[in-house]
Formats: C-alpha cells, structure tokens, sequence
C-alpha cells in the first residue's frame, strides 16, 4: 500500500511539472540522469557550430596572413582562435583542410559582389565603374595577403590554386566578356575574341597598381590613382575595339 501511494505522489508530481522540468531519473545507479532543457534557452546546435566554425577559420586566417601556410601550426591555429586543438580537429583534420576551407570563404565572398553590366548602360560608363571597383576589390587592405599565399600553396595543392582562379578570377573575366559580345551585337564594339579583349581590359587596368601592391612595394592605390590607371585603360580599349562613329551610324 505505501508502494502505491508512492507512486501515486510521484505521478501526481509529474502532472503538475512542464514536460521541460521533468527529470527522468535512470533506472540503473551506472547510468547519469538526464535533464530535458527547453528549447528556448539551448541554442541551436546549427548556429553554435556555424559560429565556432567561423571563429576557427578568422584565427586560421591570421595566422596563415602572418605566417604563411609553412610557419603555421595547429596549436598557433587555436591559440589564435581561442579553442582547444581538440575542438579544432573536431572541424578540421589538419592545416590543409583549413587552408581550403579559407579558400572556399573568400570565393565566397567575392562571389557576391556585384558589379553592374546591364547591357543597357553605355560601354565607357560600365568599363569605368567595373575598373574602379574591380581595382578596389583587388588592391584593398589585406587583399595582397590572401592572394600571396594562394599562390604560395598552389605549387603544392594545385587544386586550390585552381578553385581560386576559376572561381574568382575566370568569373569576372566570363561576366565582362559577356557584356562586351552583348555590346558588340549591337553594333558598338568590332571584337573577335571577347574573353580576351575582357583579359586585356582587366590587366590595363592593374598597370602601375597591382604588381606593386602585391609584393608591398607599395600601399593600396588612392580613388584617384585608381582612376587615372583605369581613364588610361579604358582610352586604350576604346581605341582598339569601339566601332568608328562613321562605321557605327552606317551599320
């Protein structure tokens, strides 16, 4: 009878309790017991990971930034970070790994910038704000950095070497190329090779700015320098591809 009523007081404690208070005690004394915790106060295991990940790889950023992808190690990794080694094996099984994974992030991120070659727009007025942003996105603080040591490492993993170029660089290139065909149909631009008339353009435009940022004998151009180099480019282009305006009002 005390037996029953036991578990009567036990039952009745249990209704009174929100499903999230409840805690189930283990039959056996080896195993631990165990606490439902409401949703509302766990975070979600998605976003925690995706946090701790993105922590990990601006520490691996950094240190491979300051000391190259040779002179970094896993413990440097996660001091930098701020997470154990376990936990950062926990995401990424060595050094390479992380490289990649940093890789994948800045094609990422250059993948969303936008540049703006509505084919209805003039040919010199879009030339002009893609060199500009093109030159600024190439040659902003820390850009030299990254490029630096993908070239670095893709002797020895050319399959970095190779997503970061197809997915940067041969991007842009098809996108401006696109453009051009686009204008030439329309009479405006006598091309035959419009991925590398879109090359051509695209390394005018780094003439006296590029090479020099990258291997630091110079800092990141001003807007102004920038726009002098990319004036020049565009002047050049024009001469070798724009339709003579005879030419172009007879077609």
């Amino acid at each position: 009878m005390t037996e029953r009523f036991g578990q009567r007081r036990f039952l009745f404690s249990m209704v009174r309790k929100s499903p999230f208070e409840i805690v189930q005690k283990a039959v056996s004394a080896d195993k631990p017991t165990m606490v439902a915790v409401s949703s509302s106060h766990a975070g979600s295991p998605g976003e925690d990971d995706s946090a701790k990940r993105r922590q990990i790889l601006d520490g691996a950023r950094a240190v491979f930034l300051e000391l190259g992808f040779d002179g970094a190690s896993m413990g440097e990794i996660a001091r930098a970070a701020g997470v154990s080694k376990g936990t950062l094996y926990v995401y990424f099984t060595d050094k390479s790994a992380l490289f990649e994974a940093i890789v994948a992030r800045e094609v990422l991120e250059q993948s969303k910038i936008a540049f703006n070659f509505d084919v209805a727009r003039d040919t010199p007025s879009t030339l002009r704000d893609f060199g500009m942003a093109y030159i600024q996105l190439l040659c902003r603080p820390g850009g030299g950095s990254s490029i630096r040591t993908v070239m670095a490492i893709a002797e020895r993993m050319p399959e970095v070497g190779q997503r970061y170029y197809h997915n940067v660089i041969a991007r842009v290139i098809d996108r401006l190329a696109n453009y051009l065909e686009q204008r030439a149909g329309l009479g405006e631009l006598a091309i035959d090779d419009f991925h590398l008339a879109a090359s051509q353009f695209m390394k005018c435009c780094q003439a006296t700015l590029f090479m020099p940022f990258l291997f630091n004998a110079k800092p990141s151009p001003s807007a102004e320098e920038i726009a002098r180099v990319v004036d020049s480019a565009i002047r050049m282009f024009l001469a070798t591809y724009q339709v003579k305006r005879d030419d172009y009002s007879s077609s």
